[in-house]
């Protein structure tokens, strides 16, 4: 077995930036993507600089080495997850806050600064970072650039890519790409920070972001309301934004999710819920109007309960249920966490159909996420150690795909394709569409060394051409 003093690398870059020690290599393996296969790597580069990303990208290029570029591993679709005998690109170490400008409301940021520190980062400067994913206190910029990440907030602020202004990127070949600018406005040429943004580490590596920032806003106020059918509950999500309301957040929970909280924490749930919607407001003095109206609209479409909070602190304990949802599924055995996206009229029909598909494949499985966008968060309940259960709960995962598609949604609205979807990339691109993608990935990577096996589909997985 090579050594790391051995290895090629080692003498491009310095000793503390390789390794191909098995267990570094081991713990570096995956993601935390389930029915995903993981390669083994040869070796681990540890990069705090665009140099050294640049010398190794560089270096692969030339020896047709696949790389697998990887910031804190948090992913949920496989797109970080070891190819054979790849290079581990690792960003994670490259964690500076390089510049806050408050006059300009922007940021400039390494990739491996966590988001929840970026917020706090900016908050000290009297800004505000809106997209919160809701692994936000673990989940990296660069991993939310790859993804084009959302979050609560995303409903009034928009996805990671709205607040994206520039990039700086390695190539496959090592060269480094400035995209973008620093301005507010700015369409000169092909928007290639837009084509970077959600591709998964396919086309180069992000070393750098100039990301957009708010001031910041008002502790929001909260209120939740409990119904007794999911149908109402979707209908008062209709009828409240269809009015012209934009909460910052607009939160969905069904019955079992509420179920699996419940068992966490008591937070005075109806003892037969049907589902509940979490509306929150910043827009501080019209924040009590503004939830005021939501209640109305909830009591329209029958609500059996409404709360609402006279106070940003107790709308925190309100909005508590909904960050409880992670911790509450990792209780409850193997997971499948899906993510799909679809029209918001077709919300009921999307929770309706995973009851369907619930009894048809005899897995659990939950439902809560983003109703105010239409984004929402399947999850598939199995027990790992059952072959046959875990080959229901794989076919239960590509029927929840095939039925968001029918709805007039998209396979994934945050999480990223990865190697989780891309075979179903190929059932939601048309053939041109499917074409284009494909040679924007020759031309950027025409050796193909940039996380191979993701995104794009197979040929056996792509729509026939007309």
């Amino acid at each position: 077995m090579t050594t790391t003093a051995a290895h090629p690398l080692a003498h491009l870059l310095p000793p503390d930036r390789i390794s191909v020690e098995p267990d570094v290599l081991a713990a570096h393996q995956r993601d935390r993507a389930t029915f995903c296969p993981a390669g083994e790597p040869s070796v681990l580069v540890r990069a705090r600089s665009t140099e050294d990303v640049s010398t190794a990208l560089a270096w692969a290029n030339s020896n047709g080495v696949p790389v697998v570029p990887q910031g804190a591993r948090t992913g949920l679709s496989g797109a970080a997850n070891a190819s054979q005998g790849c290079l581990l690109l690792s960003v994670e170490k490259m964690d500076r806050v390089l510049r806050v400008d408050a006059e300009e409301q922007l940021a400039v940021v390494e990739p491996g600064v966590v988001n929840a520190d970026l917020g706090r980062a900016v908050a000290e400067h009297g800004l505000f970072y809106p997209p919160d994913p809701g692994s936000q206190a673990i989940s990296t910029i660069g991993g939310n650039i790859a993804t084009n990440a959302g979050g609560m907030c995303c409903v009034k602020y928009g996805v990671t890519g709205n607040f994206v202004r520039g990039l700086q990127v390695v190539l496959a070949d090592g060269r480094v790409m400035r995209t973008g600018r620093d301005t507010a406005k700015g369409v000169a040429g092909y928007d290639l920070t837009g084509l970077i943004v959600g591709s998964e580490g396919t086309l180069g590596v992000v070393t750098e972001a100039t990301v957009a920032l708010r001031p910041a806003r008002e502790r929001p106020l909260t209120a939740v309301a409990f119904f007794d059918t999911v149908a109402d509950a979707c209908r008062a999500v209709a009828a409240y934004l269809g009015a012209g309301n934009r909460p910052s957040a607009l939160e969905f929970m069904d019955a079992p999710t509420m179920q699996a909280v419940a068992r966490l924490a008591d937070l005075g749930f109806p003892a037969e819920p049907g589902g509940m919607l979490i509306a929150q407001s910043d827009r501080g003095a019209q924040a009590k109007d503004e939830l005021a109206a939501f209640a109305g609209y909830a009591r329209d479409c029958a609500a059996s309960d409404v709360i609402v909070a006279d106070d940003p602190a107790e709308g925190e304990l309100l909005m508590q249920a909904r960050r409880l949802v992670g911790d509450a599924h990792e209780t409850m055995g193997s997971l499948l966490i899906d993510d799909v996206c679809v029209p918001r009229a077709r919300l009921v029909d999307l929770v309706h159909g995973l009851r369907e598909l619930e009894a048809e494949h005899r897995v659990q499985i939950l439902c809560s996420g983003h109703a105010g966008d239409g984004n929402m968060h399947p999850v598939v309940v199995f027990d790992a150690d059952d072959a046959a259960e875990t080959a229901r709960a794989q076919r239960a995962f590509d029927a929840i795909m095939e039925l968001g598609l029918r709805l007039g949604g998209t396979i994934t609205g945050e999480h990223g394709v990865g190697a989780l979807k891309r075979r179903w990339l190929g059932r939601e691109l048309d053939p041109a569409a499917l074409w284009a993608q494909r040679a924007i990935k020759s031309a950027l990577d025409p050796r193909g060394i940039l996380n191979p096996g993701r995104v794009l589909p197979d040929d056996a997985d792509a729509p026939a051409p007309d």
